[in-house]
């Protein structure tokens, strides 16, 4: 696992506590307020946010810049690559029809009763490597189509497959947050993941499809008609969906999401070939689940083999070398290109257009978690990280409890859970050193519930939904925002009670 630069032996300024702490909270405050107020994104608001910090503490400029540019470097090789191969899975499993495959399978081998249950397992294994917004966009069209189809009320199946979503995104990694945390942290990736599932499942349980019960009486939502998903026949050229209107050789619709032709180059081109209609099947449910499974059995692996494997072992060299993140994910990507490209019908310069197209869509989050990496960076540069540390040994705070609700401040303040988890992550960074391994990884899942408390107004996710289901600001705060923070709590209480027992 790459881990970010440590902090220097010695902090970057000899300011005092108290102007540690008002530099501090002013770098914070910058964040919230140019996100908040002033609309700024927050790739700019944390560049921002860490040059309030250092200049507050008295760090001198260069070393500002230096201290940032270092978190960003190693944010980036630590977080970024992870992101990437996570993005051209779920780009592949979206484009072929492997996700609506899983989806479509299990909802049409369960009853009424059973299909709330049935939502949250399905968004949750979708969301093991999609990120929360693709989830969304893959899934809502399924809930909407079942909820018109079986006479089930829309929040009943809504909110279990946002919780499934929501809890994965949150909580497991591949997903940046957890990523992040876990890489700031020094956690064991292997442990995060093995006892992220294990909070996440019951979390699911009561967020979902428990709550999602209860609150479907106070919250009558129909599927709006407009996004009810339309099949069209194969030789219907006819475009249905936003766009240009341009049909490719195969008959299907170009968008801008078709943005490079690697035979041309030509941006906004193609990406079929120009030969004629090429023969394309569904691929097989096994291959779409064995996509998703794969990297996470890796990894499940190479932890298992650290706690049962001698060090230097044959066995344990081998599992610690396909458990690596990078190598798991890698894995993933070329058995879902063998499997859901090329076995089912798709050129090779089609498949390629479907990993390229991936990953335009994560730069933003890229972008923001590598500023986050660098605002992380400067606070501990600076000192402010074992100030905070020192604190809470002087208070006798929990540095599980400290992490959640740090997390949980920035992230209502800010709306943004990567935010609040990079922040989070850097302010508790110092407390990791003082953790047994299963107690770091507690540390990041405790981070991770913190952020994702009471999404509301300031986050994208609330209008995502909100546009989706068709509910008014009131109806979706009573739905998911408070769907969230009983993720949040229950989470954070299944941390707790993991940490009894570790």
């Amino acid at each position: 696992m790459v881990t970010l630069l440590a902090a220097p032996a010695e902090p970057l300024t000899n300011a005092g506590d108290t102007q540690l702490v008002l530099a501090a909270l002013l770098g914070i405050a910058a964040v919230v307020l140019l996100i908040a107020w002033g609309k700024v994104h927050p790739f700019l608001a944390l560049i921002l946010g860490a040059a309030v910090l250092g200049v507050v503490a008295a760090v001198p400029v260069d070393k500002i810049v230096t201290s940032f540019s270092g978190g960003v470097g190693s944010t980036v090789g630590g977080v970024g690559l992870l992101i990437a191969l996570g993005a051209m899975i779920g780009g592949l499993l979206a484009e072929s029809g492997g996700a609506d495959g899983i989806v479509e399978r299990v909802v049409g081998r369960v009853s009424g009763t059973a299909l709330p249950w049935a939502m949250a397992g399905v968004a949750a294994l979708i969301g093991l490597p999609l990120f929360f917004e693709v989830g969304v966009v893959l899934l809502v069209p399924i809930v909407l189509l079942v909820s018109l189809r079986v006479n089930v009320p829309l929040i009943k199946i809504g909110i279990p497959a946002l919780a499934g979503l929501s809890v994965l995104h949150g909580l497991v990694p591949p997903h940046p947050g957890p990523l992040v945390a876990i890489d700031a942290l020094g956690a064991n990736l292997g442990q995060t993941l093995a006892l992220g599932l294990l909070v996440a499942i019951p979390t699911v349980i009561i967020a979902g499809p428990v709550f999602g019960n209860f609150i479907a009486r106070y919250v009558p939502a129909t599927a709006p008609a407009e996004l009810l998903p339309t099949r069209r026949d194969a030789d219907d050229r006819s475009p249905t969906r936003p766009g240009d209107g341009r049909l490719d050789a195969d008959g299907d619709l170009v968008t801008e999401d078709d943005l490079v032709n690697p035979g041309t180059g030509r941006p906004g081109g193609a990406i079929d070939e120009p030969a004629g209609r090429r023969s394309r099947r569904a691929p097989a449910l096994w291959a779409a689940v064995v996509t998703v499974l794969l990297p996470v059995v890796l990894m499940l692996l190479r932890a298992i083999g650290e706690l049962t494997l001698g060090e230097g072992t044959t066995g344990r060299k081998a599992l610690d070398i396909v458990g690596t993140p990078i190598i798991a994910l890698l894995a993933g990507v070329i058995f879902a290109m063998i499997f859901l490209g090329y076995r089912s019908g798709f050129s090779r310069t089609q498949v390629s257009g479907f990993l390229g197209g991936s990953l335009p869509p994560i730069a933003g989050i890229l972008l923001i978690v590598a500023a986050g990496g660098g605002f992380k960076q400067v606070l501990v540069d600076a000192g402010v990280g074992d100030l905070v540390a020192n604190a809470a040994d002087g208070a006798n705070l929990s540095p599980l409890l400290l992490g959640w609700l740090v997390a949980v401040g920035i992230r209502v303040a800010t709306g943004s859970a990567t935010v609040a988890t990079i922040t989070a992550a850097g302010i508790v960074a110092p407390l990791a050193d003082t953790l047994a391994a299963p107690e770091v990884a507690l540390l990041a899942l405790a981070i991770g519930c913190g952020s994702l408390f009471f999404s509301h107004v300031n986050d994208a996710g609330f209008w995502l939904v909100k546009e989706y289901f068709g509910l008014t600001v009131g109806q979706t705060i009573k739905s998911w925002s408070v769907m969230e923070t009983i993720i949040s709590v229950v989470g954070f209480l299944g941390v707790l009670l993991l940490d009894v027992f570790i």
